[in-house]
């Protein structure tokens, strides 16, 4: 059981990853139509403390699939990775204000629905 925190630091960080990436990248606006002006602005979101930290997140989600990868056959562990988008849009929906439809709560419960049949079947 506990060789499961290898799976859960994966999830975590991942998601942390592309929250964080995606919180930031809407304050900073939207990518300049100009070369010159999307230039400057990956240069500028690239320095940004807060996407290095979603970098880091995501090298940290590496390291623990790595771990994971050496307690579990890779057919019982990918499966967990399916409830990233689950967590994803309920913390989308709760803090960055994205739009929350039923089809989407549909989808959610689908893959979790095979997840659950993937790892137990």
């Amino acid at each position: 059981m506990s060789s499961y925190i290898y799976i859960v630091g994966t999830l975590l960080f991942t998601v942390y990853g592309q929250i964080i990436l995606k919180w930031r990248l809407n304050q900073l606006g939207s990518l300049p139509e100009t070369l010159v002006g999307k230039l400057n602005f990956m240069v500028s979101a690239l320095l940004d403390i807060y996407i290095i930290s979603g970098f880091i997140s995501a090298y940290l989600a590496s390291i623990f699939w790595m771990a994971a990868m050496t307690k579990f056959e890779i057919t019982i562990a990918y499966p967990f990775m399916s409830l990233a988008p689950a967590l994803v849009f309920f913390i989308g929906v709760f803090f960055l204000n994205e739009s929350f439809t039923w089809g989407k709560i549909l989808g959610l419960i689908l893959i979790i629905i095979g997840t659950i049949v993937s790892v137990k079947f």
